[in-house]
């Protein structure tokens, strides 16, 4: 029925295993090989270094590099290398992000819960974070800004960013030069699973981080996983691999624009995927000319032909059935293009974020609304969310009893501790409260 998209579909004519199987993400095939794959290349980076990175970036990205490390002297030569136009663009985006992240700096909490015992919750900055530019397709100098702006703001200590090479092996001066305005510490020229092994477990010259951060494609988001399961490599953000984007659209919607959206999306990848779902079969139909007639315009047309394969339009009954559709598949980008789509937000439960409104495009949550554009995918958006400041902080509990406190609740302690049988637990509270000549301590120790 769709010349563009994978498929068009009328949800209520599928059954429930229909309906799960056609909302499967396409990057998720060969899982065993790709896990094999990825296992091999951080094996290699762990056991021979800098060496692994120059060759796999001549393996795979065609490129001899002379030096992993950028030089600051070429990160200040972006200033002249990219265009006024540009540089605004990015020293806006920086300002809008630094000013929504700036926001949401935590308080410390205290609470006396019993006169003499006082509780609190303490935030620290994670010292040292990694990261993680894509490259490849479409080097992403936003993503420099989505993270290293948090960072800094969280007080991190040390800023290490690894990004691909580009066709003559060095990094785009776009990426650079939003390295050295959100104040990034060091960039290395390294993609894929091997730059997230030497973020996790260090080389000869790159010092290894505490957290990983940032997107990438199923290689990246693999290598993630791996060195998170290891005691030895490193914490990371969350799942962030291919690119998603589902829109609600109803009759009313503006073909144009939820094709653009669609197409925003697609562009990212072959594997990234686009859903519409619509109770207008009319409005599916409008936007299927729209999205031929767009991509016709598109340099990447080739990439994003290849991701409308396996995409979907869903008609279905109803706006109710929609947000259905849209909670089971849990996007990490939601579009809302319908009447009052405000009204809809308390019944959207899972995404990574939403987009309200028809002057509400994915691209502005990409560059520079303020929101951060690093997000869980693969339906992680039900148990993960957004990056946000809380993810660059530790936080941690402090707690202080006077001799009152304790005999408050030392008891309790004690009669919990025993119950679970655990006596030395009873014990440590028991000898303190002996010690105070407490009549208390002194009762619940006859018991022993």
């Amino acid at each position: 029925m769709s010349t563009v998209f994978g498929q068009t579909l009328v949800w209520d004519t599928l059954d429930a295993s229909q309906q799960a199987q056609l909302l499967q993400r396409p990057a998720l095939g060969d899982s065993e090989s790709l896990t094999a794959l990825v296992a091999d290349i951080i094996k290699q980076v762990r056991d021979q270094g800098d060496q692994v990175l120059v060759d796999l970036a001549s393996k795979f990205d065609g490129v001899e590099l002379a030096s992993l490390r950028v030089s600051q002297d070429e990160i200040n030569a972006s200033e002249k290398e990219v265009s006024l136009e540009v540089k605004h663009a990015i020293d806006l985006a920086h300002a809008q992000v630094k000013s929504f992240h700036e926001a949401q700096k935590p308080q410390n909490v205290r609470v006396e819960t019993t006169p003499g015992v006082v509780c609190e919750l303490m935030t620290q900055p994670i010292p040292e974070v990694g990261l993680y530019v894509p490259g490849g397709t479409a080097p992403l100098p936003s993503t420099v800004i989505m993270t290293a702006t948090p960072a800094r703001i969280a007080g991190c200590e040390r800023l290490v960013l690894m990004t691909p090479p580009n066709k003559e092996g060095k990094v785009t001066p776009e990426i650079r030069y939003a390295a050295k305005v959100c104040g990034v510490d060091e960039l290395y020229i390294s993609g894929g699973a091997q730059a997230i092994a030497a973020l996790a477990y260090g080389t000869e010259s790159i010092k290894k981080v505490d957290k990983i951060f940032g997107p990438g494609n199923s290689f990246v988001t693999e290598a993630k996983q791996q060195v998170s399961q290891d005691a030895f490599g490193a914490a990371i953000d969350m799942p962030a691999g291919p690119s998603e984007v589902l829109v609600i659209a109803d009759e009313n919607a503006d073909a144009d624009y939820v094709a653009a959206d669609l197409l925003s999306q697609a562009e990212h990848g072959k594997d990234s995927q686009v859903i519409l779902v619509t109770n207008s079969e009319q409005l599916a139909q409008a936007t299927e000319q729209a999205t031929i007639a767009q991509l016709k315009l598109l340099p990447r047309k080739e990439i994003a032909e290849a991701a409308l394969s396996h995409s979907r339009i869903f008609v279905v009954d109803n706006i109710e059935q929609a947000i259905d559709v849209s909670n089971q598949y849990a996007p990490e980008h939601l579009i809302v293009q319908t009447d009052n789509a405000r009204a809809l937000l308390p019944k959207l439960k899972n995404a990574g974020s939403i987009f309200l409104g028809a002057f509400s495009p994915e691209s502005a949550g990409d560059y520079a609304s303020g929101t951060n554009h690093v997000l869980p995918t693969y339906g992680y958006t039900k148990a993960y969310s957004s990056l946000n400041l809380s993810d660059f902080s530790r936080r941690y509990t402090v707690q202080e009893l006077n001799q009152s406190g304790l005999e408050a609740i030392g008891p309790a302690i004690m009669h919990l501790a025993a119950a679970e049988g655990l006596d030395a637990h009873r014990n440590a509270v028991g000898i303190r409260l002996n010690k105070a000549g407490t009549l208390a301590g002194n009762d619940i120790l006859k018991d022993q």
